[in-house]
């Protein structure tokens, strides 16, 4: 899959099959519409392409807005599309001039001309343009005009698959970690840099690898113990995971950390996947270090039970 970083880097491909959407998590309701890009690209001879923004346009269209969190970083998204068999990736920066364009402008200077779309295949509600007024009246009405052809994904179609990326964000959020995962099709992943942390889970007999995200972005899951899975060095791991601000030692800052079944190698500084099954329990004060351990204990027994 190639990718590219502003849609004046993209030349116009033979028969573009186009799609365009935020796809944040890249979930089932956004594959629905995945498939069908790539298969009339194969059919038709031609290319996929997915017409993605960054940022996300409610973080320009409401800046004052600082609760948007977004499942997918733009490298896991482009890791995912790129898994689904896409050809074009186009992230283009979203911006109030972009959003100002009118549906014409929209169809013809950004569809027809830079992408050199042929088929576009589009939710029956999706929106574009100036105030959000462009949508799939305009596509057709233009699609003689400009030659090219409108596949819509109807509303049963879309309904059926009752998924959104709100949906799984409130999920996340909610310690509902398996409902995600089954809206997603896949185990909600984070990726970020081991580093150094003040060594508390080696005292306690279970060592742990903190975990940097970089994107301020990136929606992290509610407080609780986790059962993971880890991919280091191209290999698997069980873990047992942590977020919260350990409040039994009246922790100040929130941390992200793992316990990795069965591994003892040094890892500070390089990145890592943590995949999240299941949620095992909220973080809670215990009276003491030793009721925390004896919890522990508990707690990687049930994770060992929930991975199997």
């Amino acid at each position: 899959m190639k990718i590219y970083h502003n849609i004046n880097e993209f030349t116009p491909v033979a028969n573009a099959v186009v799609t365009i959407g935020t796809f944040d998590g890249v979930h089932m309701g956004h594959r629905k519409i995945i498939s069908k890009i790539t298969e009339l690209a194969k059919e038709s001879g031609g290319e996929s392409v997915i017409l993605t923004f960054f940022p996300h346009p409610r973080m320009i269209l409401n800046p004052e807005d600082q609760d948007l969190k977004l499942i997918t970083t733009i490298a896991e998204k482009a890791e995912l599309l790129e898994g689904l068999g896409v050809d074009h990736l186009i992230v283009t920066p979203f911006s109030r001039d972009f959003s100002n364009l009118s549906a014409l402008e929209y169809i013809h200077d950004v569809l027809v001309a830079r992408i050199g779309v042929k088929k576009i295949v589009i939710g029956y509600d999706h929106r574009f343009g100036k105030d959000r007024k462009g949508g799939l009246e305009d596509l057709q009405r233009l699609s003689r005009e400009f030659d090219y052809e409108v596949i819509e994904i109807p509303e049963q179609d879309i309904n059926a698959v009752a998924v959104s990326s709100t949906k799984i964000r409130t999920a996340l959020l909610n310690d509902q970690v398996d409902l995600a995962n089954q809206f997603l099709g896949y185990p909600f992943f984070i990726t970020g840099k081991v580093i150094r942390g003040d060594q508390l889970g080696r005292q306690l007999g279970y060592p742990t690898a903190n975990i940097l995200i970089g994107e301020s972005y990136k929606l992290i899951p509610a407080d609780g113990i986790f059962a993971v899975t880890v991919d280091v060095h191209d290999k698997t791991y069980k873990g047992m995971a942590y977020i919260g601000h350990r409040p039994t030692i009246n922790g100040m800052t929130r941390n992200i950390e793992v316990n990795i079944f069965d591994f003892a190698e040094d890892i500070y500084d390089q990145k890592i996947r943590m995949h999240f099954h299941h949620f095992v329990r909220s973080d809670i004060r215990f009276n003491g270090l030793d009721a925390l351990i004896a919890q522990l204990a508990v707690d990687r027994e049930n994770v060992m039970k929930l991975l199997g």
